[in-house]
């Protein structure tokens, strides 16, 4: 018999499962169906087939369940109910034994198929534990916490750029220069639209016509006349013959830098005090991003430790979970995976081998976090479980314990716990690393902590998130 929970799961009483080690990192589960179970399976299959067999004098759906054994054989509503209950006992057996699957499973019948109790038996890859020796003494590098007074230097004098002259000067044109150019693109002796302009102001070093217009004009000077060929801005298009004409070279020359300018260009009084803000400005950024690399870089050295290679059925999940990601973002914003590649030049194949490079890291860090808390026995306690499950409902209307039921029945329960103590584990890592910046100097203890307004579901990818997609393939996670 079976009954229904109040998540709207059903539990299976009349099953029975055991659990035997297979090769790898696989397990063998095998599951054992009263044939009184299968039941409900096969009567909803011969209300389905009803609906689909005309037979003279009865309705659509009306069939009679005898008339329909007699026309097709009882064995034939028994296979489609096999089809679908199968899969579903097979979940609650894993939810059951707490199975950490990671892939779809290899089912097979073994007993009952026809008639009687049923047997099967499913081969599935689970998450493999690794070994991450020297995870207590890591030494990371993060960005300096702080701005360095060329970083201020080089900010303001951004600022005064935009109020910059330019000037001709009488010497060779260098980068930053501004050169005046008659521009001649040719192919095949014939003038190609678009590439033949007079007078043009270029920005040595922008690269903006093409990266050889760069090459050419750094040194030349006001008269000289240059011939080169470069690509077309269409890749499908042969190469132009370029002729340039340097008319002029002009540099930009900053207002100086003084009180007076300040007071007039700025919200300040002092240059004093526009560089004090400055400072402060640029080094709030500085800190944040040292104390997220912190936590970022230590997963990196982290999935170092690693010395088994990532499953690739974790890998894959992983890179589908990024792509997906990916695609509902750009998709806010109206943009489609391939649109975004060709805006950023980004080459297909080079960006599937990059994420799938990350995915790979991120799956290694998810095996070392693990390890950790086993090795070290992290717990999570109840409370901190409630106040997890309490921040995951939002303003649904659910009571915890509703909620706590529907993670378990769904077989999530155990991804909840997991993640949390993969973030406690990281925390751990954080307090006994050495964090230092590109200078060897201790990171201050105030940006290893997380902000207050931070909770602990950070989106980093080595910030320990839970990589727990694969369980779609399988059917839940659990605990």
């Amino acid at each position: 018999m079976s009954e229904q929970c109040s998540g709207g799961t059903t539990i299976h009483t009349l099953m029975k499962s055991t659990i035997e080690p297979a090769e790898g990192n696989k397990v063998k589960v095998i599951v054992q169906i009263d044939d009184a179970e299968l039941e409900p399976s096969v009567a909803k299959a011969w209300r389905e087939i009803a609906k689909e067999v005309r037979l003279p004098g009865f309705r659509p759906g009306k069939a009679p369940r005898k008339l329909l054994e007699q026309q097709f054989g009882s064995e034939y509503a028994r296979s489609e109910a096999l089809k679908q209950a199968v899969p579903e006992f097979y979940s609650q057996a894993v939810i059951e034994a707490d199975v950490d699957v990671i892939a779809a499973p290899e089912l097979e019948i073994t007993e009952g198929e026809e008639s009687g109790d049923v047997t099967f038996e499913a081969v599935v890859e689970t998450r493999p534990l690794v070994q991450v020796a020297g995870y207590d003494g890591l030494r990371v590098e993060v960005p300096r916490a702080s701005a360095t007074q060329e970083e201020v230097d080089e900010q303001i004098d951004r600022m005064r750029g935009q109020y910059g002259e330019l000037t001709e000067v009488e010497r060779v044109a260098a980068d930053s220069d501004y050169v005046t150019i008659d521009i001649s693109g040719t192919q095949n002796g014939e003038e190609v639209e678009g590439l033949s302009v007079e007078d043009y102001l270029y920005l040595v070093g922008s690269g903006m016509v093409a990266t050889e217009f760069d090459e050419h004009l750094v040194g030349a000077q006001a008269g000289d006349e240059l011939d080169f060929d470069a690509d077309h801005p269409d890749p499908e298009e042969e190469k132009v013959q370029f002729h340039l004409v340097v008319k002029n070279v002009k540099e930009r020359v900053l207002p100086e830098l003084t009180d007076e300018w300040v007071a007039e260009t700025t919200e300040f009084e002092s240059v004093q005090d526009l560089r004090t803000d400055t400072q402060e400005g640029l080094s709030g950024a500085r800190e944040q991003e040292a104390r997220i690399a912190v936590r970022t870089n230590i997963g990196v050295e982290l999935a170092k430790l690693v010395d088994v290679e990532a499953p690739d059925s974790l890998v894959n999940s992983e890179v589908q979970a990024r792509l997906q990601n990916l695609a509902y973002q750009l998709q806010g914003r109206g943009i489609r995976i391939e649109d975004y590649l060709q805006m950023t030049g980004r080459d297909p194949e080079a960006f599937t081998a990059e994420l799938k490079e990350s995915s790979e890291e991120a799956v290694k860090v998810d095996l070392a976090l693990r390890a950790v808390v086993l090795a070290e026995g992290i717990e999570v306690s109840e409370a901190e479980m409630d106040e997890e499950i309490l921040s995951l409902i939002g303003e649904a209307d659910l009571s915890l314990e509703e909620a706590r039921e529907e993670l378990r029945n769904g077989g999530q329960l155990s991804a909840v716990r997991s993640d949390l103590a993969k973030r406690k584990a990281l925390e751990w890592l954080v307090e006994r690393s050495e964090v230092v910046d590109p200078d060897g100097v201790a990171l201050p203890p105030e940006l290893l902590a997380l902000p207050e307004e931070e909770n602990s579901d950070q989106d980093h990818d080595h910030a320990g998130h839970d990589h727990d997609h694969d369980h779609d393939h399988a059917g839940h996670d659990h605990d």
